[in-house]
């Protein structure tokens, strides 16, 4: 055999791709370094590069960048080098992105000036037409709330704001702690309301934040006596705004008092007695994700079919009650011989008849459920019945009756009777902020008292810890604890069974928890409920 066949004698090198360009290698050994977060290596590339007057890319700039500024300890010299590829990057006429500015923004902080990000981001995103992102302010804001420079940190919210970037978690916490330890009490309500608006359960972090300042002086100074401000004013903009708030400043005077506590199934806080109330969400907000929804629906449903209930709900806007009438059919039939319950929705739709003086609700089912129900001689007398009612609303073939109720319920404002939890696809694809709107969360009283929920792990909303914050003290056996630091389970007990003990303390709130399927049945399982324009001032009870 001829030796230069042979391919163990003379194995083939392993040949580099051929489209593979300096600039390409260049790339690729920055990326190795990006992800090992190797720095020194990286400038070694960069030095390489620069001696071999090699061409350098946006990409290659914002690599590098990217390692200056993500450095866990930022030395001056980094922080410097990294101001040098910066301005290498400008004088070679190469456009920075939001990526870039986001960096030169971090180095800028990593050396404490706020003053120097702020500007870089503004003055770039104002001449190469750049979009910002909440992480590229993020790096000023944090500056300057580190530094107590209160005005600077409003001013780049400002700035956020009217760029359409809204503030989230973090960052409405950090200018809550500024807001508290300059003692601006009235900032301090306003990004109070911000975080209610924007997260439905605060981190510890955020929850040691607000505990703090409710038990600094300066919070017992903010708010009034309750001959200053007038009771029904209160109570209207807390129904104007859904329940739950009403924004109109701090109310009452005097100490507050900080503990942990839960909430119970029936929304009473073991803290201080008070009753929680579901929130709606505002009536612009209620149009616009109306209007998200008929979008959705009509993208991936027979446009025919949601269309048309669309224009019949325009028609029949009368209704103060829509129920899923699957789910509820199906409450509870979980076992072997259970199937849907026509008698047991039928139970519902009398209960809300008779609640309602004498108004029909709007029962949602898909057209084959109705086909088949009909085929029984005895549910189809009731069907008939609640179509000649105008209490029933058959989904077409092909759709999903979910749009529908879920519409019903936003577009009329009323209540909702359903046992969904609202977890599968179509809520995913509507996003998350409205629903929690729908359930318990941070709550403002028209007595001026907060509850706060905390973020944790827990099986069930019953086990959730929440920051009860209230100026009315409770005394004797069980005093509410005023240290947000104490043991969680100590104070948790003692103020559910002060709860438990105490039956002067009851909650006077006009707007109270919704009825739920579950109570209408005659079962105390807490779910998930809608909302509805009037509500009676007690809650309502099965007798």
């Amino acid at each position: 055999m001829d030796e230069t066949s042979n391919p163990v004698a003379h194995p083939r090198k392993k040949k580099a791709p051929r489209n593979q360009t300096a600039q390409s290698q260049l790339q690729s050994a920055l990326a190795t370094c990006t992800k090992a977060n190797d720095l020194p290596t990286a400038l070694s590339l960069y030095q390489n590069a620069l001696s071999q007057n090699l061409h350098l890319t946006p990409s290659h700039f914002n690599s590098l960048l990217y390692l200056c500024s993500s450095s866990h300890d930022p030395s001056i010299s980094t922080v410097e080098t990294g101001f040098q590829i910066f301005d290498r990057m400008i004088a070679a006429s190469i456009a920075p992105s939001e990526a870039t500015l986001t960096a030169v923004a971090r180095l800028a902080a990593a050396k404490s000036d706020g003053d120097l990000a702020f500007r870089l981001i503004k003055e770039n995103a104002s001449k190469y037409g750049i979009l910002l992102r909440l992480r590229t302010y993020g790096p000023a804001l944090f500056a300057f709330c580190a530094k107590n420079e209160a005005e600077k940190a409003y001013e780049v919210e400002e700035e956020m704001i009217a760029n359409g970037v809204s503030p989230e978690e973090v960052e409405i916490s950090g200018l809550l702690k500024v807001s508290a330890e300059m003692g601006r009490g009235d900032k301090v309500y306003v990004y109070l309301q911000k975080m209610r608006n924007a997260v439905k359960c605060v981190k510890e972090e955020t929850a040691e934040v607000i505990g703090t300042w409710f038990k600094n002086e300066a919070a017992a100074e903010v708010g009034g006596l309750s001959s200053d401000w007038n009771v029904g004013s209160v109570q209207e903009a807390v129904l104007r705004n859904g329940g739950g708030w009403h924004g109109l400043g701090w109310l009452g005077t005097g100490r507050w008092y900080v503990c942990r506590s839960r909430v119970g199934i029936d929304g009473v806080c073991g803290c201080c007695g008070e009753r929680l109330v579901c929130v709606d969400a505002g009536k612009e907000e209620t149009v616009r994700f109306a209007g998200s929804i008929v979008e959705l629906a009509m993208e991936r449903e027979a446009k025919s079919g949601f269309g048309e209930f669309k224009e019949w709900l325009d028609k029949h806007a009368e209704y103060e009650a829509v129920v899923d009438g699957a789910n509820i059919g199906f409450y509870q039939q979980n076992f072997a011989e259970g199937r849907f319950s026509l008698s047991q929705l039928n139970t519902v739709v009398k209960e809300l008849y008779e609640r309602s003086q004498k108004k029909w609700p709007l029962v949602l089912l898909h057209t084959k459920r109705v086909r088949a129900l009909m085929e029984i001689p005895s549910n189809r007398e009731l069907i008939e019945e609640w179509r000649a009612r105008g209490a029933l609303y058959t989904t077409p073939t092909g759709s999903n009756d979910d749009w529908y109720w879920l519409y019903a319920a936003v577009k009329l404002k009323c209540l909702l009777v359903t046992n969904d939890e609202m977890r599968d696809h179509i809520f995913e694809l509507l996003g998350s902020s409205f629903f929690l709107k729908w359930k318990e969360r941070h709550q403002e009283s028209e007595k001026g008292s907060w509850h706060i929920p905390i973020e944790g792990e827990c099986g069930s909303e019953e086990l959730r810890t929440w920051l009860c914050i209230t100026r009315r003290k409770i005394d004797g056996p069980g005093e509410i604890p005023i240290s947000l630091d104490a043991h969680l389970n100590g104070p948790i007990a003692r103020c559910n069974q002060k709860a438990a003990d105490c039956g002067t303390i009851v909650a006077e709130n006009d707007i109270q928890n919704f009825s739920t399927a579950s109570q209408l049945l005659g079962d105390k399982t807490s779910v998930v409920t809608g909302k509805r324009k009037d509500r009676s001032p007690s809650p309502p009870r099965l007798q």
